[in-house]
């Protein structure tokens, strides 16, 4: 099993020094982009992974690309590694999509700015943690906040940059196996209907609610990109504005996971089985675009399976074409009648009325149960 320790850097004038690392590691992945295409201009084939590193490390010899020697070598070649990933999975995306068998389109990796690069990333070499807070990166000593403890083996370090030019270390750690884990029951279990004007809504009847971190900051975006764009480019002016835009986007995304952790942390210890519906993203997203992506259904569904996994609590999906909004939950009748703006409907067969989510949450938790058994769910 692994798990990931993020850690913020405090600010120092050594940290400068990374700061050129990433950028070194910016232009490296330039570069390799570069003779991906012109190899494959050349011979109508992809450069392969080995090539790639034992050309890098002749060039590192050379008078011209001695300030490569910045960046350690098995950073380079992670990013090498990182590229040949990419060009792979482009290239299986093209066969696929020929085969029919896909019909999503991925691109191949492209270049990009030396000042928008992010992170490099070390492995066995050029990194020493040392007692406390301290992590040494080739010669220099950096601290960083230690708000817990690092569990596991260390396999690789990373370095990461935001775009307020705060910097992060990432250790990726190899644990062993954990003991199953024992928790007390609730003897809840309910299935939830993602929404738009509610969050979620509880086959028990629970609401929540998401505050739109995105929608009440739109006044403060607008403000900053106003800012930003009066000010002449290349200008030191140019450059606090856009740390005042990117300061106000990090706060709308801090936001968005304080409201993601915290709900998920008190489904976890309301419940001990959870079923949730399939969501079609992308046509939701062709539907109400910035709303969809302001409430980031996906991101919490992803903290709520790693919530859930440290809890013991079950979560389960139902498939993304069960009709559990058109579905009554008193007869079982299908109506196709329903449409996005009936909130409110009488079942044509059975003449029960429903509220549109409360109704979807009681199907979602039904199908969740007979997905699993049957016997580990009953309605809270």
């Amino acid at each position: 099993m692994r798990k990931t320790f993020s850690y913020k850097l405090y600010r120092s004038k050594r940290s400068k020094r990374l700061h050129r690392q990433i950028n070194v590691g910016g232009a490296i992945h330039n570069h390799c982009i570069a003779l991906h295409r012109r190899y494959y201009r050349l011979y109508k084939k992809s450069l392969s992974l080995y090539a790639l590193n034992t050309h890098l490390a002749k060039l590192k010899k050379l008078p011209k690309y001695a300030w490569w020697k910045q960046l350690g070598s098995q950073a380079i070649q992670n990013i090498a590694a990182r590229i040949d990933k990419g060009y792979q999975a482009f290239f299986a995306n093209v066969k696929a999509r020929k085969a029919g068998t896909i019909f999503r389109r991925v691109g191949p990796p492209s270049f990009r700015k030396v000042r928008n690069a992010k992170s490099f990333t070390l492995s066995q070499a050029g990194w020493k943690l040392l007692e406390g807070n301290r992590l040494k990166i080739g010669a220099t000593v950096y601290k960083f906040a230690k708000s817990r403890e690092i569990d596991g083996t260390i396999k690789t370090v990373t370095i990461k940059r935001d775009p307020l030019g705060d910097l992060y270390v990432y250790f990726s750690c190899l644990l062993d196996d954990q003991p199953p884990i024992v928790r007390t029951m609730t003897g809840k279990s309910a299935g939830f209907d993602f929404g738009l004007t509610t969050y979620l809504t509880g086959s028990d009847g629970t609401e929540h609610h998401a505050p739109q971190p995105l929608k009440q900051s739109l006044k403060a975006l607008a403000k900053a990109n106003r800012r930003l764009a009066s000010k002449k480019k290349g200008s030191h002016n140019r450059k606090q504005a856009l740390m005042s835009l990117a300061r106000v986007h990090k706060r709308i995304a801090n936001q968005r996971q304080a409201f993601h952790w915290e709900l998920a942390h008190s489904l976890c210890a309301a419940y001990d089985c959870i079923a949730l519906e399939t969501l079609n993203l992308s046509g939701m997203k062709a539907l109400w675009g910035r709303k969809v992506s302001d409430l980031g259904f996906h991101t919490f569904v992803e903290t709520l399976h790693y919530v859930a996994s440290t809890t013991g609590t079950i979560v389960q999906h139902i498939g993304k074409w069960f009709p559990s909004t058109k579905l009554c939950s008193a007869c079982g009748c299908v109506n196709q009648a329903i449409t996005l703006r009936d909130r409110v409907w009488a079942c044509p067969d059975c003449s029960a009325r429903h509220q549109r989510d409360l109704n979807a949450a009681v199907n979602i938790f039904r199908e969740g149960a007979s997905s699993h058994g049957g016997n580990l769910v009953r309605l809270a």
